[in-house]
């Protein structure tokens, strides 16, 4: 056994927010979590470190590493010690919860010796973080775009991948990401229930490959039920993007680009209290580095 690997699980940004149906889309996008895991001879003592936000709760990343450590039954013989470095930031709705699932799990398995197809590795990952209490839907659908690249679409109930493609267009994806953190433990699921006809309709659009459009509609009908002002994504719009809307449960906002317009809407973004963080579109999987 080895005992130690590193692995890497890119980025992802919302299509279709699941939390209101159950079932979502998203996209991957390529900043990145990179998750150091050494197995110890402590059994049970899963020790994290996020180096990049040291302040925030470490439980994701330790439930993961566990979960693995338990999946292979060496839980009573073996603890682990997880760091994870990242370009995400944390509780924004950019998806660092599962690229950080993702990437622990991989680097878990990794560190073991062992194999595991991609999918448990991504189950891993959902099951922590609902262990972690930092999901409401299990955020499927982020896993996949995060560990897969490319779009999906998918039941995050069933866990199951309804559409999966390759995005290969030459674009730009710039996130809008204000100071203040959300949680999504916090969100207000009474007021998800509200838009669940419409994010139906949203669902069916991402599940013909209408992803933009998609995109725009999902982030206007949960800005409306959250609350948040739509004028950063209306504004990028205006200033020519492709497609913008509000990323996860917030607060950060998704707009994708066409290079001739990424002055004119990085402009418009930079209007607003907070950073613009640029990244591009991914279709590389997962992999241990």
């Amino acid at each position: 056994m080895s005992g130690k690997a590193q692995a890497l699980s890119h980025g992802a940004a919302t299509i279709v927010n699941a939390i209101a149906l159950g079932k979502g889309a998203a996209f991957g996008v390529d900043l990145w979590t990179k998750a150091e895991v050494r197995i110890t001879g402590e059994p049970h003592a899963i020790k994290g470190e996020i180096t990049t936000d040291p302040a925030e709760n470490t439980s994701l990343i330790e439930k993961t590493a566990s979960r693995v450590l338990g999946l292979f039954g060496v839980e009573d013989t073996f603890g682990a010690e997880v760091r994870t470095y990242s370009n995400i930031p944390i509780a924004r709705g950019l998806k660092s919860s599962s690229s950080a699932a993702n990437a622990v799990a991989l680097a878990t398995v990794a560190a073991l010796d062992k194999t595991l197809d991609d999918l448990p590795i991504v189950n891993l990952g959902v099951e922590a973080s609902f262990d972690a209490k930092v999901t409401v839907t299990g955020a499927f659908d982020d896993a996949c775009a995060s560990y897969f690249g490319g779009a999906v679409v998918t039941d995050n109930i069933k866990r199951k991948i309804l559409l999966r493609t390759d995005m290969l267009e030459d674009l730009t994806v710039l996130f809008h990401v204000p100071p203040t953190k959300v949680y999504t433990r916090d969100s207000d699921l009474n007021k998800m229930n509200t838009i669940k006809p419409l994010v139906e309709i949203v669902h069916k659009e991402a599940r013909k490959g209408n992803f933009w459009p998609a995109l725009t509609l999902n982030g206007l009908i949960y800005s409306s039920a959250l609350g948040y002002d739509t004028s950063i994504a209306s504004d990028a719009l205006a200033a020519g993007a492709i497609a913008s809307g509000l990323c996860g449960k917030g607060p950060a906002v998704t707009a994708v680009v066409s290079n001739e317009n990424i002055d004119s809407v990085n402009t418009a973004l930079q209007k607003y209290e907070g950073m613009v963080i640029r990244s591009r579109l991914n279709h590389e999987k997962a992999k241990v580095l």
